[in-house]
């Protein structure tokens, strides 16, 4: 048998300390400066780069749950930054768009992101950005075909751990 490898070794964890610690950055731009949420924030910016969608398209362009989605939309709505139609009369079918304030604040938002993510990026030349893009779109793919193929059971946060003994 080998020996486990250390937490660190594990991409998954070191993706996660990366996405803490660079996305922290964004997370003090969204709340403290344009008084939103980052969940609220990557619904907003996949609005303003696919356009129209409808709740559930939002969902899974976003990668969020349904329920996450609309608590977050919820909000969005509320701060006038998203709007919600039902076209043609259907009550059943919801719209969602950006208003002119959402537009606003991505516009002035998005660039501040870029910046940061240009900057953490500088740390590499442009062949190893290239590779790392190459690697990153591999790991989707085959992160994505994992998933659809995984029989696990459903997250159940509400349920304790039976512990030794």
């Amino acid at each position: 048998m080998t020996a486990p490898r250390p937490l660190d070794d594990l991409l998954l964890y070191r993706l996660s300390r990366l996405l803490a610690v660079a996305g922290s950055m964004v997370i003090k731009l969204c709340e403290g400066r344009f008084g939103i949420t980052r969940r609220e924030w990557r619904l907003l910016a996949t609005l303003a780069s696919r356009g129209e969608l409808s709740s559930s398209q939002l969902a899974e362009h976003a990668q969020l749950d349904r329920a996450r989605t609309s608590k977050a939309l919820g909000s969005l709505v509320a701060k006038g930054l998203v709007s919600r139609e039902h076209p043609a009369g259907d009550r059943r079918l919801v719209q969602l768009t950006l208003t002119e304030r959402g537009r606003g604040l991505y516009d002035e938002l998005f660039p501040l992101v870029t910046r940061i993510n240009a900057e953490l990026m500088g740390a590499l030349d442009a062949t190893a950005a290239e590779r790392l893009d190459e690697s990153l779109r591999v790991l989707q793919m085959r992160a994505e075909r994992m998933a659809g193929e995984a029989v696990l059971p459903k997250a159940d946060r509400g349920r304790r751990s039976a512990g030794p003994g």
